[in-house]
């Protein structure tokens, strides 16, 4: 919903703020007054283009800023989000257009800087305009598909479509995957064949690489290694040392036990010379089993490196071939079993790839079926909603002097193409006379048919309480038309705002007279300067003003009751 516009020195406006309410707004005024400049500055807050022209004489600048309250609208706000903007639903959305007198133009969205493309793709999802010239989004088939289906309420069908596509995609996908794979694997299988049988015959094992060159190191100092402890046994003494530590334990027991013989019974254990002799025999023990062990232990450290015969040349072979195998197939050692079974996968799907890809082929199949029951579900539901939108259509073009026009729904089938929108386009045609031919609206309807088709269509489609409708502008929809037509026209135009905001620019009393909210548009001199104003009109001036719109310059007391009748 469109909130508030201002307008800073646009043309003959110094400054408007205006604060737009929810149903139909009518604006009126003399000729020239310049309605047309509001209509102009909303669509430069929008994205229209711009030119010097639009700055008032004297001033620097322009500017132009709608205020909207962002609708729950997912493709809005995915907008937003992608042009790297953000609005909840609820919540105020600001586009603002500055140009200079020099006419370069600068573009925002809340604040922040925008392109002006920007602001016309948001602009395009917030109001529809719909003149003699102009009718936003219905002139341009790519939308008709969507009014159609929201029209139609298909959205169930729409999600079974996209959901078969969506399947069947996967399927072509995966089978094309396959016939890729097996037509890259049949053109390399002898070559794929020998690899695998070199890999085979090799059998590189997981991190085999680093446990070999680690053994290879260790290997190779085994030998020097092995004499150092050579080394260390004889240093130690070996078997001798152990035989002298053994006598010399023998020669200190004697002399204890001569010198317990030789001392009164029971006093060895006061006798000093006994107790060091003990002392020493127990060393000289403790020194026997260290020695003992110290030998068994270099020798348990030398039979460590006791390692078969030629391991260090099988070890290098190993690490050769595996790293000549991997400069042949131009990949790293390390990726070596990895490759081995990528080839024997390989080779299995040239074996048994048939039948995978006759079973990928059967799926595609079976989607491809699947989805064709779904699009022809959508289009005869099309077909259904495009029925009952001609017939609405049709009821609406008579009491807006359209009577002889006509108005269908085509769709034409999309070749070779099963996409998640279903196999069909959707164009909105008319036919303004008897015996003329089918086209598209702006190519046959006239200026002031134009507008009245478009109101038509509107019409027919918010028909649906559920559609929800952007701000909808219609510049002089009722030109060239009066009495029950115009009468017509202003009550579909409030049978339209009941579910949407809209704006209408009009010389109709009958139209004005149906207005929620009403604007009069006056053009001033004011010190010497042209200037436009709006003023709000409530009751009382309202009816003054549809007065003058049935007499003319005089206001006559009968014009002022055939208002009052009007305004009911």
């Amino acid at each position: 919903m469109l909130t508030t516009l201002s307008i800073r020195d646009i043309v003959l406006v110094d400054a408007l703020d205006l604060e737009v309410e929810a149903g139909l707004t009518v604006l009126t005024g003399e000729t020239g007054a310049g309605k047309s400049i509001i209509l102009d500055a909303l669509g430069l807050a929008l994205g229209a283009r711009s030119d010097a022209g639009l700055v008032r004489n004297g001033a620097k600048q322009a500017s132009a800023t709608a205020v909207f309250t962002a609708p729950d609208d997912e493709a809005l706000i995915a907008l937003l989000s992608e042009r790297g903007f953000e609005a909840a639903p609820g919540e105020e959305l600001i586009l603002r257009r500055v140009v200079s007198a020099d006419g370069r133009s600068r573009a925002y969205v809340n604040d922040q800087p925008a392109g002006v493309a920007a602001l016309r793709e948001i602009g395009a999802l917030l109001v529809e305009v719909h003149g003699q010239h102009e009718t936003a989004g219905l002139l341009d088939w790519k939308t008709h598909r969507t009014l159609l289906d929201n029209y139609g309420g298909l959205q169930p069908q729409l999600s079974g479509v996209a959901g078969a596509a969506e399947r069947l995609k996967s399927a072509q996908a995966h089978l094309d995957e396959l016939e890729a794979s097996a037509a890259e694997a049949a053109a390399k299988a002898e070559e794929i064949a020998l690899n695998l049988a070199d890999l085979d015959a090799l059998d590189p094992k997981p991190d085999e690489e680093t446990e070999l060159a680690g053994e290879r190191a260790i290997l190779g100092a085994a030998e020097k290694a092995v004499a150092d402890l050579a080394d260390a046994r004889n240093l130690l003494g070996g078997d001798k040392l152990s035989q002298r530590l053994a006598s010399a334990l023998r020669a200190v027991e004697h002399a204890r036990q001569r010198a317990v013989r030789a001392v009164q019974a029971g006093a060895e254990g006061d006798n000093p010379i006994i107790v060091k002799l003990a002392l020493a025999a127990e060393a000289v023990d403790r020194a026997l089993v260290e020695a003992t062990e110290a030998v068994a232990c270099v020798d348990a450290a030398a039979d460590a490196f006791d390692f078969e015969p030629g391991r260090l040349d099988k070890a290098e072979e190993r690490l050769f071939a595996l790293r000549a195998a991997a400069r042949k197939l131009n990949t790293p050692v390390e990726a070596l079993p990895a490759l081995r079974m990528r080839l024997r996968e390989q080779l299995r799907l040239i074996e048994d790839g048939e039948e995978a890809l006759t079973k990928a082929r059967r799926d595609v199949a079976a989607a491809i079926e699947a989805y064709d029951v779904a699009a022809l579900l959508l289009t005869s539901a099309r077909e259904a909603a495009g029925d009952r939108l001609v017939a609405a259509v049709m009821d609406e073009l008579g009491p807006l002097k359209l009577e002889r026009a006509r108005f269908r729904v085509t769709l034409e089938p999309i070749e070779a193409r099963r996409g998640p929108l279903g196999v069909e386009t959707v164009r909105f045609e008319v036919a303004t006379n008897a015996g003329t031919a089918f086209g598209p609206l702006d190519t046959v309807a006239s200026g002031g048919e134009l507008a009245r088709f478009a109101l038509a269509m509107k019409a027919a489609l918010a028909s649906r309480e559920d559609q929800r409708q952007p701000v909808m502008i219609f510049d002089e929809v009722d030109q060239g038309v009066g009495g029950a037509v115009a009468e017509a026209v202003g009550g579909r135009l409030q049978r339209l705002s009941r579910g949407a905001q809209v704006l209408v620019v009009t010389h109709s009393p009958q139209v004005a007279a149906r207005g929620h909210a009403h604007w009069k548009v006056r053009k001033a001199d004011v010190e010497g300067h042209t200037r436009t104003s709006i003023d709000v009109l409530e009751e009382g001036p309202r009816q003054e003003e549809i007065a003058r719109m049935l007499s003319g310059a005089e206001i006559t007391d009968e014009a002022r009751a055939a208002a009052r009748v009007l305004i009911g």
